[in-house]
């Protein structure tokens, strides 16, 4: 399956009209996200991001004690966040698809996903039903990915942070309180500065 629908001025204008914010404060998320990269490496294969910390407590949801499970997966399962087990593109797909060995939907949700980086278990604030529908979405195309984050934007209820330019606000809701430590409020900034005047 080849991803054919590259993002195009028109989309970004068309969802920054319906956020009514800026397209360079779009622009500025889908930057930071994916280092101004695509949502694709490779056709049908989304950028993603796999978090062990959140397979963790995405187990535990599902009733099922991830210390059981942690000896010779702990590269995808481990109690608290950490960067170390990161990998290339290639190995953030391998290590999904360890953990859905585990479990399936907790390894899908533990995932951030496409262009702007949407965490699998934000499946329903993006309007899809089930974490499947919402991975088989995010792997057809960029715009799909597009359409995604509007819907997760307008149902989390970012909008106003996005529109006010409150970079910290929008971080700390959009990354997680570990923001700051990555500076994601300074990033945003400044690829929103370089946008504007694009």
């Amino acid at each position: 399956m080849e991803t054919t629908n590259k993002l195009t001025q028109a989309d970004f204008e068309k969802v920054a009209k319906l956020l009514a914010v800026e397209v360079a404060a779009v622009k500025a998320v889908q930057e930071v996200e994916t280092g101004g990269r695509g949502g694709f490496f490779a056709p049908a294969k989304p950028t993603i991001l796999f978090e062990g910390h959140i397979f963790w407590s995405q187990l535990k949801k599902r009733g099922i004690n991830p210390e059981q499970h942690q000896t010779g997966n702990e590269d995808v399962l481990y109690p608290k966040w950490t960067k170390e087990h990161y990998g290339n593109k290639v190995e953030e797909y391998n290590r999904l698809d360890k953990a859905r060995q585990i479990n399936e939907d907790a390894a899908l949700c533990s995932a951030s996903w496409g262009m702007f980086q949407l965490m699998g278990f934000n499946h329903t604030l993006c309007e899809f039903s089930t974490v499947q529908k919402f991975v088989d979405a995010m792997s057809k195309g960029e715009l799909e990915q597009l359409d995604a984050f509007a819907r997760f934007m307008i149902n989390s209820k970012l909008v106003p942070f996005l529109r006010e330019k409150d970079w910290a606000g929008f971080a700390q809701r959009y990354n997680g309180p570990a923001y700051a430590q990555n500076k994601y409020d300074e990033k945003l900034e400044r690829a929103y500065q370089k946008h504007k005047q694009a």
